[in-house]
């Protein structure tokens, strides 16, 4: 089952979150879509990637392909 970017994290239904970091967190859905959500709002809206999107995603980060937005 697909969920579109916007649904909120309660309509999932039972996930496993994970955090990523400050305000950040993740879970894997049973099709293998990852939600993204802000763990300040943990009813609100998700974010929802392909594996492929968040792979990408990870191999910029640690390529350090982000680095100019975080500061010293």
């Amino acid at each position: 089952m697909s969920h579109p970017n916007g649904t909120r994290a309660t309509d999932l239904g039972p996930v496993q979150w994970r955090t990523g970091g400050p305000g950040v967190e993740f879970a894997v859905l049973g099709d293998g879509q990852v939600a993204v959500r802000n763990a300040r709002d943990p009813e609100g809206p998700v974010l929802v990637y392909t594996p492929d999107e968040i792979s990408a995603f990870i191999d910029g980060a640690r390529k350090g392909e982000f680095d100019d937005m975080v500061g010293d």
